[in-house]
């Protein structure tokens, strides 16, 4: 038991190593997710995923870029 715990938490620990960034992401494809539930032109909602992601991303590095 302890060696499946060791390697959920290990897999765990692969996806969510900084947390900002897992819930920016979260939050970019709920949004995303919302407007084309409302039926928002779909080049919005892919641009948003872009974009957000893109701007998270670089976000989170330059966050982590100065600690």
């Amino acid at each position: 038991m302890n060696v499946v715990s060791l390697i959920m938490r290990e897999l765990f620990g692969l996806f969510v190593d900084d947390e900002f960034l897992a819930l920016a992401v979260l939050a970019v494809v709920a949004l995303a997710g919302l407007l084309a539930w409302l039926a928002a032109p779909q080049l919005l909602v892919g641009g948003l995923l872009l974009g957000g992601c893109v701007a998270v991303v670089m976000s989170s590095a330059l966050k982590a870029s100065r600690k």
